[in-house]
């Protein structure tokens, strides 16, 4: 037995995929004890409000963040989002544009597939930092998941999270592609040890995105990880995520499985582009 082997021996998951989607719908099911004013406030500062579309240019960009300028400081009881997220190559027109507190994110790492020679990757993330950004979303590589290469998985998010330096490492299961709970289970593991910050569900693009099944089991893995090491690891849901009340079911799902210590900016993200004007009409 190797290395990541014995690591992933110390996560067993002792449910099935059909024992998961039961347990899974039930914490969700508490959804409308926290649908609430407060809660949307909550929800509001927790999301990455994102824009990855194929036609994005400076000046969407800027119009983009204007609203996220605009918001700063206009309501007493509620804090602004938590992050933009923008492709790599508009890093440095975000950071020219904000003048919110808001933190910049990035896809970086040949967002969404992951199939590229790592060296772009590295290259892509080290330039997306260098022109301001403070977090990096990446994709784990699936292909290299599925021949089972583990060394070469998780030695490229190592270096990745080296080159972030400050930066947060967030790390995209695509979990919509992995399918079942054992897959995504070892993704996480396999994830956290090589140095992610955050586990994030989904991209969004081309394949199913966050469900509440994919939620509950990184729930299960980060809890058993803070258990065993003290280190509080992030969830970021994110892919098809727009109503409030799906919203509220991931929130009610984390505070369920991880406590209210979790569900703030550090350690709870929401990506997300029409959610926040839902949330504010909730409001």
């Amino acid at each position: 037995m190797n290395k990541y082997e014995e690591v992933l021996k110390q996560y067993p998951l002792l449910l099935n995929d059909e024992q998961i989607t039961e347990k899974s719908e039930a914490l969700a099911a508490k959804w409308k004890k926290n649908f609430n004013a407060e809660t949307f406030r909550r929800l509001y500062g927790c999301i990455d409000l994102t824009t990855l579309n194929t036609e994005d240019c400076r000046e969407w960009i800027w119009k983009f963040i204007q609203r996220v300028n605009d918001f700063e400081g206009s309501r007493s009881n509620m804090n602004n989002v938590a992050a933009i997220c923008v492709y790599p190559n508009l890093v440095s027109t975000a950071k020219e544009a904000l003048t919110a507190d808001v933190r910049i994110a990035s896809v970086a790492g040949g967002f969404p597939s992951s199939q590229t020679f790592r060296e772009v990757k590295i290259a892509e993330v080290g330039l997306a930092i260098a022109d301001g950004a403070e977090e990096i979303d990446v994709v784990l590589n699936v292909g290299t998941f599925f021949d089972g290469d583990y060394e070469d998985l998780c030695n490229e998010i190592a270096e990745i999270k080296e080159t972030c330096r400050h930066a947060r490492l967030k790390v995209i299961l695509e979990t919509g592609l992995l399918k079942t709970a054992e897959n995504i289970r070892r993704a996480a593991v396999l994830a956290m040890y090589s140095g992610a910050d955050f586990l994030k569900t989904s991209t969004g693009k081309g394949h199913p995105g966050a469900s509440i099944e994919a939620v509950y089991i990184l729930c299960l893995v980060i809890k058993e990880y803070e258990r065993r090491h003290g280190i509080k690891i992030g969830v970021k849901v994110s892919g098809g995520v727009r109503t409030t009340e799906d919203a509220v079911k991931y929130y009610t799902i984390v505070e369920e499985m991880l406590g209210q210590e979790w569900l703030v900016p550090e350690f709870f993200r929401i990506g997300a582009s029409s959610l926040a004007d839902n949330i504010l009409k909730a409001i």
